[in-house]
C-alpha cells in the first residue's frame, strides 16, 4: 500500500509539536504589505509588531495564496518515491489556495510527475476546523489508508465538524472583502460582538452585546457540542491569550479532557478579523485516532 503524505497550508495554525508528531507538510500563505511586499505568514513571528503595522499602515495589508510553484516544490519530493499526497486547505470561499493546489496537481499530471497521486481537498472551513481535518487525514494515513480512503474519511469528519468564533468587530472583514453573508450586519447601529462560523464563506450565527456574553456563548456552544457526541475540541484566539486560557479551563471541565488543538491564529486570518478573536471547534475523537 502506498504511503500517504498529508499537506496543508499555514491557516490551519496547528501547534508545531502536532505538525512534527504527525509529519505534516505546511505551505504558507502570504501577507502583502503596502500592496507589493509579500511576506510568508510563517516568517511573521512578532504579532504585536504586526498589529502595530496593521493599525498604522496607510494601506491595509492584504493576503495572498501560495503560488502553484510553492505547491509543486512541496509535492514533487513527496511523490518521488511513488507515494500519494492528500492536500487539505482553507475554504475556497475565503482563498484561492485550494485552486492553486489543484493547478499544481494538474501541472504535475501533464509533466508525468505523479500528479494523479495527489488528492486536493477544499475543507470549506479554516483555522481549528481545518486543523481537525488535517489531523483526521494524518490519523487515517498512519492507519494505512490510501489517498482515496483518507479523503473519504476527511469528508465524513467534515460533516460532523462544529466551529464557532467570536470577533471584536466586523470592520476588518469589511476592509478585507471576506465578510460573506455577514455583510447584512454592516451598518448596524448597535455595538455588537459578531459570532460566526465558516461554511465555505464567513457565515453569521448570532450577535451579542458584550465580550463577556460572547465568551459565555462559546462555552455554551462547547457544552452543546459535547452533548451531541463530540469529545475532541480546539480553542484558538488572536492576541488574547488570557481569555483563551479561561476558555480552555472552562471547556476542559465540559469535555473532561484537554484540547486537541490550542493555538493563536496568525497574520493571514488576523489581517481579516483583527485582534480579539476567540474560537472553539469540536469533532468526535474517533476521527483523530
Amino acid at each position: 500500500m502506498s504511503r500517504v503524505s498529508v499537506v496543508t497550508d499555514s491557516t490551519s495554525y496547528l501547534p508545531p509539536e502536532l505538525i512534527e508528531r504527525h509529519g505534516i507538510h505546511v505551505v504558507p500563505l502570504y501577507v502583502v504589505f503596502g500592496g507589493d511586499r509579500p511576506v510568508p505568514e510563517v516568517d511573521i513571528t512578532d504579532y504585536p509588531a504586526f498589529f502595530d503595522e496593521v493599525r498604522s499602515a496607510e494601506k491595509h495589508p492584504t493576503t495572498s495564496q501560495p503560488s502553484v510553484g510553492d505547491f509543486t516544490s512541496v509535492f514533487e519530493p513527496l511523490l518521488a518515491d511513488g507515494g500519494e499526497v492528500v492536500s487539505i486547505h482553507i475554504s475556497g470561499g475565503l482563498s484561492g489556495t485550494p485552486e492553486a493546489a489543484r493547478q499544481a496537481k494538474e501541472a504535475l499530471e501533464r509533466e508525468g510527475g505523479g500528479g494523479e497521486r495527489i488528492v486536493v481537498i477544499d475543507s470549506t472551513t479554516a483555522a481549528g476546523g481545518l486543523g481537525m481535518m488535517v489531523l483526521t487525514a494524518a490519523a487515517a494515513a498512519a492507519g494505512g489508508a490510501g489517498g482515496a480512503e483518507v479523503a473519504a474519511r476527511v469528508a465524513e469528519a467534515r460533516r460532523e465538524l462544529r466551529l464557532w468564533f467570536a470577533i471584536d468587530t466586523l470592520e476588518f472583514l469589511r476592509r478585507g472583502g471576506r465578510i460573506g453573508a455577514a455583510s447584512a450586519w454592516i451598518g448596524s447601529t448597535l455595538k455588537v460582538k459578531p459570532i460566526l462560523t465558516v461554511e465555505n464563506e464567513m457565515t453569521p450565527v448570532e450577535r451579542v452585546r458584550t465580550a463577556s456574553r460572547a465568551f459565555d456563548r462559546m462555552v455554551d456552544y462547547a457544552r452543546q457540542c459535547h452533548e451531541e457526541g463530540a469529545d475532541g475540541w480546539s480553542a484558538q484566539h488572536i492576541a488574547d491569550p488570557e481569555t483563551c486560557a479561561r476558555l480552555v479551563e472552562r471547556c476542559s471541565d465540559i469535555f473532561g479532557c484537554e484540547p486537541t488543538i490550542v493555538s493563536e491564529l496568525g497574520p493571514v486570518l488576523a489581517a481579516h478579523t483583527g485582534p480579539g478573536l476567540l474560537g472553539v471547534g469540536a469533532l468526535p475523537t474517533r476521527f483523530l485516532r
